[in-house]
């Protein structure tokens, strides 16, 4: 999910305008039914506080599925570059793997003990370069592993952000629903979804 931000949709506002002028607006039923019209207000304005904060927690939560889908691919790119350094490395080790093998067949065909001698410091040196470079090489695929879990763990944490922003959308749609019909069970509904999206929220947080 890309970092688009967290919109509260037309219906939601045009509901709202429409219930505050419903509650308010007038002045001809001042007179009647005032009772009913303080409920549908306060209702109205329950749903709109609600919907208000439902829609700022979703704003901070799209933000942190955009962040952390940034991340993972930052440190899918490290792991990628990691992976290429271990790869030269290794392409080094089997030069002087065959360095020393070369030298190795020249000791045995000189016959001459200094010549020998010569040869076998080369590939003296040539093992012990090899093990430098071996553990070179390890030490960046183990880098690369790293990157690459780290990389999937940000990726699970912004599909938890993306699933409860998408909760939360749902959430505000009810709120919507729930001003344009008066709807009860609506309300209910909404502030129920919205309990969901912020416990995936909460699991999203703690990385679960």
């Amino acid at each position: 999910m890309s970092s688009g931000g967290f919109h509260v949709h037309g219906p939601h506002d045009h509901a709202i305008e429409h219930a505050t002028q419903g509650g308010h607006g007038h002045e001809g039923d001042a007179h009647h039914g005032g009772d009913d019209h303080g409920g549908n207000g306060s209702t109205t304005s329950k749903i709109a506080m609600a919907t208000a904060i439902i829609a700022t927690v979703g704003a901070i939560f799209a933000y942190m599925g955009g962040a952390t889908q940034a991340n993972a691919g930052l440190y899918k790119n490290n792991a990628a570059i990691k992976k290429t350094e271990a790869s030269n490395q290794w392409n080094y080790f089997q030069s002087k793997s065959t360095k020393q093998s070369l030298a190795e067949l020249a000791r045995d065909l000189t016959p001459g003990e200094p010549d020998k001698a010569k040869y076998q410091a080369k590939i003296d040196r040539y093992e012990k370069e090899k093990n430098e470079i071996k553990t070179a090489a390890e030490k960046l695929e183990a880098d690369a592993k790293q990157w690459d879990e780290q990389s999937d763990q940000q990726m699970h944490q912004h599909h938890r952000w993306a699933q409860a922003t998408t909760v939360l959308q749902v959430a505000i749609a009810l709120a919507a629903i729930a001003l344009l019909t008066r709807k009860k069970w609506l309300e209910y509904g909404m502030f129920g979804v919205a309990g969901i999206g912020v416990a995936v929220g909460a699991l999203a947080f703690l990385h679960i």
